[in-house]
């Protein structure tokens, strides 16, 4: 059952079927990580969350955080099956790709094909999110101790690997009918008019609490069929 149907469930229906269950299953971002500190009430999940209970709040949506920080999709498929499966998700958002490109790009292709797969085999929905960019330069606020690093990112980001991951990654998913949220598009589009390192809470990798607006309102269009209403995101700003 789709959750769009879902969320219209009676008491008949919730009674049989049970709330809605979503799984999140990525890295830092994911996890709620801004700059040195966790955010759960302004990641994106918990964005989407708001949103979902206003379209109908008699059904509930839980979300359950499987993220963990500095993780790569190869690191996270040991703990598939016993920190996101075992919730029997109505659905499982999966976001990798900002720690795999420091590997190999087969090791990244091939765990993502694992975890589609092992999640497509218990019936649940599945949306591979692509994550937002990687810092282009170095700004000159980046916490000195971060800086080795985000030379790395940037170089990265700049030379066309990250580019590489995402688009392989998004052919896989389409190659194995995962519908693709492409958030790290959206953030392509948003760098020809916007220096997207200033976006960066961390200057490396992690958005500025405000920017979990555009995950959340992407996902939305995915699972509602529409964008959000205007004033139905919680920053405008980022709709559309």
């Amino acid at each position: 059952m789709k959750i769009k149907e879902k969320l219209f469930l009676d008491r008949e229906g919730l009674t049989e079927h049970g709330p809605i269950n979503i799984v999140i299953f990525g890295d830092s971002v994911s996890h709620g990580a801004v700059n040195g500190y966790m955010d759960y009430e302004n990641v994106y999940w918990n964005r989407l969350k708001k949103m979902l209970n206003r379209v109908r709040d008699y059904v509930p949506v839980n979300m359950i955080n499987a993220s963990i920080g500095g993780t790569t999709a190869l690191q996270s498929v040991a703990r598939l099956e016993k920190q996101v499966l075992i919730h029997q998700p109505d659905l499982v958002i999966v976001c990798f790709g900002l720690n795999d490109v420091n590997r190999s790009l087969e090791d990244y292709l091939a765990a993502l094909r694992q975890i589609f797969t092992k999640c497509r085999e218990t019936g649940c929905e599945v949306i591979f999110m692509t994550p937002n960019m990687l810092n282009t330069h170095v700004a000159e606020d980046t916490p000195i101790k971060h800086w080795e690093y985000a030379h790395k990112t940037a170089k990265a980001q700049n030379e066309g690997r990250m580019d590489l991951f995402m688009s392989s990654a998004t052919a896989l998913a389409r190659e194995l009918e995962i519908p693709v949220c492409d958030c790290y598009a959206k953030w392509k589009e948003l760098s020809k008019t916007r220096d997207v390192t200033m976006l960066l809470a961390n200057r490396i990798n992690h958005p500025l609490p405000e920017m979990h607006a555009l995950f959340a309102e992407a996902l939305y269009e995915i699972l509602i069929g529409e964008p959000p209403a205007a004033g139905e995101g919680e920053d405008a700003m980022f709709c559309g």
